[in-house]
C-alpha cells in the first residue's frame, strides 16, 4: 500500500508531495527569471532611447529638455513629432497628403519616428507586464511550497 500524507486537508502520497513541491520551486526559479529578464529588457530599451540622444523640445507640454530614456517621455516625444508633423502639413497625415505633395517624405518620416517610439514604449509594458507575471510566480510557487511542506526522512 501507498504511504499517504495529510498535507493541508489533501491526502497525497510521498511522489505526489515531491510532484507538488517540485512544482513549486519550478515556480519560483521561473518567476526570478522573468523579473531578471524584464530588468535587463527594461535598462536595454532604456540605454539605447538615451544612445539616440533624442531631446524633447520646449514646445512640449512635459518634460521639456529631458532625454528621451523611459515611456513616458518616449510618449510625449511622439506626441510632439506628431504636433510638428501636423502642423507642417497643415493638419494632415501622411495618408491625406497627395502624392507629390514635396511635405510627404518628411511626413512619412516623422510617423516611422512616432512608430518607433510607440515599439519602445511597448516594449516598457511587455517588460513590465513580465516582471509583474515573475513576481505572482514566485508568490504562488512560495504559497504551493507552504501549504505542501517537505515530509519527514524515511529510512
Amino acid at each position: 500500500m501507498t504511504e499517504q500524507f495529510e498535507t493541508g486537508g489533501a491526502v497525497l502520497s510521498r511522489s505526489q508531495v515531491n510532484v507538488v513541491r517540485l512544482t513549486g520551486l519550478a515556480g519560483i526559479v521561473g518567476g526570478i527569471v522573468m523579473i531578471i529578464v524584464a530588468i535587463v529588457a527594461w535598462f536595454g530599451v532604456s540605454s539605447q532611447l538615451r544612445a539616440e540622444n533624442i531631446v524633447i523640445p520646449d514646445d512640449a507640454p512635459i518634460f521639456a529638455g529631458k532625454v528621451v530614456d523611459g515611456p513616458i517621455d518616449a510618449y510625449v516625444q511622439a506626441g510632439v513629432i506628431d504636433m510638428h508633423a501636423r502642423e507642417m502639413a497643415d493638419g494632415k497625415t501622411y495618408a491625406e497628403l497627395d502624392r507629390d505633395d514635396p511635405l510627404r517624405a518628411t511626413v512619412m518620416d516623422a510617423s516611422f519616428l512616432r512608430a518607433s517610439l510607440f515599439t519602445s514604449v511597448i516594449a516598457f509594458g511587455v517588460a513590465l507586464f513580465a516582471g509583474g507575471v515573475g513576481v505572482l510566480f514566485v508568490l504562488f510557487g512560495w504559497s504551493v511550497r507552504v501549504m505542501v511542506p517537505p515530509l519527514p526522512k524515511t529510512a
